[in-house]
């Protein structure tokens, strides 16, 4: 495999993460020479962090134009390539090699060990058994197309070139730098003629102006309804889990819904109105709040709502009211018990802003669309180039579709090298 003291592959993969495991080992298991290169000590940096380090593998809705809806408007280009291996086939390929999974909350499947080790081990075996050939601490630092022989030419940082008759792009976006995803790839794809879409942060947790939230950091609750508004205008509305960190709020919905707010924050001051009790409309909620006082009327009225809401919220919520804790129910003024059925139905968090690269899950942007065959993943514009995962221009939300882009695109480019 050496010509003139430069290695010769049937395909390069350049990145080790999910999409760019999943193509080295598809392309491999169909006889190909593969030189998989990772600038990481090790592969899978960042797939071991996914999910909390649990690993959403993918969101459970086997039908491929159910599931392309959730890529909205990338959805049109992608339908080939999950036609080819969309979800069935992932569950199918993950479980045919002993990762079982298990479903959670709005069809996310995680391995069932709930570790992303499980995941990693799973790939990196298939590595292993199909005959890849891994080289880690190797950062290229070009790509260039030989235009007498045909090849892609990848040269590393440190001066080693190897020869590819295919190459496969996998190196990510921008989010999460510490991982590696430094968006090194645009720079070459740039040199080689596509169009890379700017980036842009899509799915972040999102930092308040309320100081009372600090107290609140770790603190998740489940279901929640959650109200934006732009300049006191509303804009949308969203449901399900919230968690507080030491700054603001988290979890898959408010990642889910950061896009939005990022966009509506470069115009217009933002509100997301919390619903305490979504499954309540105010009428029933204040009569149920009034028989919860009357039916423990001798307690402190901290104890008894703390039987309703987490205890840390309830002294965060009384404390930001204005409402004595302490009070026994049966003492609680009018214009308290007023106040208390109002705010907790509309709980005002006052956005800041938006966490940066470092705390981003998926950053949009990346290679134009239309560039791309998504029947087999090669470049329009250069003959023998692949591009995989979240180094396309693809919008996805939190819930097992991150990854799930990269299972289709990694395997249907590994199919087609």
């Amino acid at each position: 495999m050496k010509t003139a003291g430069i290695q010769t592959w049937d395909v390069i993969v350049i990145g080790g993460g999910p999409a760019g495991m999943m193509a080295a080992a598809r392309a491999s298991a169909r006889g190909s020479r593969v030189l998989l290169l990772e600038k990481n000590p090790t592969l899978g940096k960042k797939l071991l962090i996914t999910g909390g380090g649990r690993c959403n593998v993918t969101n459970n809705r086997p039908v491929v134009r159910e599931m392309l809806r959730q890529y909205k408007d990338a959805g049109k280009f992608l339908f080939s390539t999950f036609m080819q291996h969309g979800v069935a086939e992932t569950i199918a390929w993950f479980t045919e090699r002993g990762a079982v999974l298990v479903e959670e909350n709005e069809g996310r499947l995680f391995p069932s060990t709930h570790s992303a080790k499980t995941i990693f081990d799973t790939l990196k075996r298939e590595l292993k058994t199909t005959g890849v050939t891994v080289k880690t601490r190797h950062a290229v630092k070009s790509i260039v197309k030989d235009l007498t022989t045909n090849e892609l030419v990848v040269t590393i940082e440190r001066g080693d070139t190897f020869c590819g008759r295919t190459c496969i792009v996998a190196t990510g976006g921008t989010s999460r730098p510490e991982t590696g995803a430094t968006g090194d790839g645009y720079q070459w794809l740039r040199k080689l003629g596509h169009t890379v879409i700017e980036n842009n942060f899509a799915l972040v947790p999102l930092t308040l102006k309320n100081n009372w939230v600090k107290k609140l950091s770790g603190l998740t609750l489940p279901d929640v309804k959650l109200t934006i508004y732009a300049e006191e205008k509303k804009d949308s509305v969203h449901r399900g889990k919230l968690l507080f960190t030491h700054v603001g709020v988290t979890g898959p919905t408010i990642l889910n819904l950061s896009k939005t707010v990022g966009e509506l924050l470069a115009h217009s001051d933002v509100t997301i109105v919390m619903d305490l009790f979504p499954d309540e409309d105010a009428g029933e909620f204040k009569k149920n709040l009034q028989v919860l006082l009357q039916t423990n009327s001798n307690k402190k009225l901290r104890n008894a709502l703390a039987t309703i809401l987490p205890t840390a919220l309830v002294t965060a919520l009384l404390e930001e009211m204005g409402i004595d804790g302490e009070t026994p129910c049966h003492s609680v003024l009018k214009t308290d018990r007023i106040k208390l059925s109002t705010h907790l139905k509309a709980v005002p968090l006052h956005v800041r802003g938006l966490l940066g690269a470092d705390k981003a899950v998926i950053a949009s942007g990346g290679v134009a669309l239309p560039e791309v065959d998504f029947k087999t993943m090669e470049s329009r514009l250069v003959p023998g180039l692949f591009l995989v995962g979240d180094v396309l221009n693809i919008d996805r939300p939190s819930g097992g579709y991150s990854l799930q882009l990269c299972w289709s695109t990694g395997f249907v480019a590994g199919e087609h090298v």
